[in-house]
Order: structure tokens, then sequence, then C-alpha cells
């Protein structure tokens, strides 16, 4: 039997009927299997977060649905971001920013509201929720364990600061949990060699662990549907090299690149397949891994 639409998993979840919820469950049976045991790495932007259609429960669904992950023997892993969360905070506190490239240029100042934002409030309220919903959460940042080294990153030439890209990720940290029932929640900052903290694009983290956990699955939550074609219609999957040429020949455009080359990076370093994914959408985690999928999947190849 062919599993029924993302809208018909929806509709059938909601209904009074338990002879209706037996048999979403049943049509889900094939792909727990395929996951059961398997790391998958999702990591939950600061869009999806900051504008889930103004949901206030969006971010209590997104930790019941990591729990549920575990629940049926699957590694979650969630790696997150908080750019305009940050913007939010720096506004407030009435400091400046610059942005070459799309990165946010890093003074010292700067860096001490990053990481009061991302390493705490941000990365926080997930623990708490995803606890809440039934699960152990444990927040790290990329400074616990040495967890991510990093290096100073230069764009064109331009000094960013206290901007860093992952030089290394120490599995070994995350593996610990694997063996546990302890769900890992990154925040994206990094350590450099000489123990000075790093702001590293949560995109680059994500694709960085999944690379170094080996993980099944790198779901990458935003805010936009996933890859369109010239039509602007939804492209379900693509190879490495498919994905290639429309970035070539301007299909995959603006920050969808940045986007569709963490995935590459990602599934070039070990991932089976990466997945951008809407996450402004309800249970789009659950979505995407028991149905027959609901963003955009890139494979090698």
């Amino acid at each position: 039997m062919t599993s029924p639409a993302p809208s018909q998993i929806e509709a059938l979840a909601a209904a009074a009927d338990p002879t209706l919820k037996a048999t979403v469950l049943a049509q889900a049976l094939p792909f727990l299997r395929r996951h059961a045991g398997q790391t998958i790495l999702v990591k939950y932007g600061g869009h999806a977060m900051s504008s889930s259609g103004g949901d206030p429960g969006a971010e209590d669904t997104f930790a019941r649905d990591i729990v549920l992950l575990k629940q049926v023997g699957i590694n979650p892993i969630v790696v997150h971001g908080g750019g305009p969360q940050i913007g939010q905070m720096l506004q407030r506190l009435d400091i400046k920013s610059n942005f070459v490239d799309g990165l946010r240029v890093t003074d010292r100042e700067t860096m001490e509201v990053v990481e009061m934002v991302l390493a705490g409030t941000i990365n926080k309220q997930l623990v708490t929720a995803i606890n809440s919903a039934g699960g152990c959460a444990i927040g790290l940042s990329g400074k616990d364990g040495s967890l991510i080294r990093a290096r100073k990153l230069r764009r064109n030439g331009a000094d960013l600061g206290f901007v860093g890209e992952p030089e290394h990720v120490e599995e070994r940290v995350l593996a610990t949990f694997r063996e546990s029932d302890m769900i890992p929640v990154i925040a994206p900052i990094g350590v450099g060699a000489g123990g000075e903290t790093y702001n590293i694009n949560a995109d680059t983290v994500a694709g960085a662990v999944a690379a170094a956990v080996k993980a099944s699955r790198f779901l990458l939550l935003t805010d936009v549907p996933g890859v369109l074609d010239a039509d602007k219609r939804l492209i379900s999957e693509l190879t490495a090299a498919e994905a290639r040429r429309l970035i070539a020949d301007g299909t995959i455009s603006g920050g969808m690149i940045p986007k569709v080359e963490t995935c590459l990076s990602a599934v070039e370093g070990g991932v089976e397949a990466a997945v951008i994914v809407d996450g402004r959408v309800p249970h789009a985690i659950l979505l995407e891994l028991f149905t027959e999928g609901a963003g955009t999947l890139i494979r090698g190849g």
C-alpha cells in the first residue's frame, strides 16, 4: 500500500476514529523500521522558530516530535540557529550589525551577545521544551568538551571578527549520547586553538556534525518548502549532480544556494541523504521521515 500524502496523515492523525489512527501507524511502520537505530541530525533554523505562522505551540510540537523519534529507537541530534533572535537582542542593546555575504561581522561585544542568545536563551528554551515533552535533552555548545573546534573565517579578504568555521567535530562527545536516552541540543558556537569563541553559521555546524556522526538523514528545517524548479514547483528529490546543475543555471539562487551547498557537503561527508524541509509545517520531521517525504531530498551521485 502506498503511504498517504502528508495532508492525509495530518487528517487521519486528527481523526477521532481509532481505526484511522491505527491505519496511520501501520502505514508508517516500514519507515520506522528503515530509520530504527539510525542517527538523524535535525537543524532547527532560527527563521523556522520565529515564523511558524504565529503558532505559539510550534516549539512544543517540534519538541514532542523529537522525543517521539527517540522513543521509537531513532537517535536524534538537534542543532539550532537563532539569527533573528540575535538581531532582535542586538537591536534592543543598540548594537549595530554589519554583514558580509550574509555573515554577521562579530566583534567582541557582539560575540558576547551571540553566545548569550544561542548558548543561553534559545538552547535552554529548546532543552526545556524537549524535557517537558518527556525527553531527556542536554544543552551543549561547541565549547563543551571541545565538541566543535573552529578556525577564523575570512570572506573575500574581509575580516569578519569572531566568525569561524568548523575545523573538527569531536564525534566521541556525541557517541556517549547515542548509547543513552539523552538527546543533545547543540548551539552553533565553536572554540579556537587559543580558546577564543567563534560564531559559526548554524547550517554549516549542522552539516559538519551530521557528517561527523555519519547520520542517515540530515534534516534542514527552514522557512521555505524546499528547492523549487523554474516553474516554482517543489522538487522532491535531487542527486548531487542535479543540484549542482541547478545552481549553475540559476534555478537555485539567493539564500537557497548555501543551504543546498551545506547539504552537498554533508552528503559528500558520508550522510546518506540531506533534506531541506519547511519547519513551519506542523510535524514536518515526522512527515519527512514516516511518509513519502515533505521537502527536497538530496542524495549523492
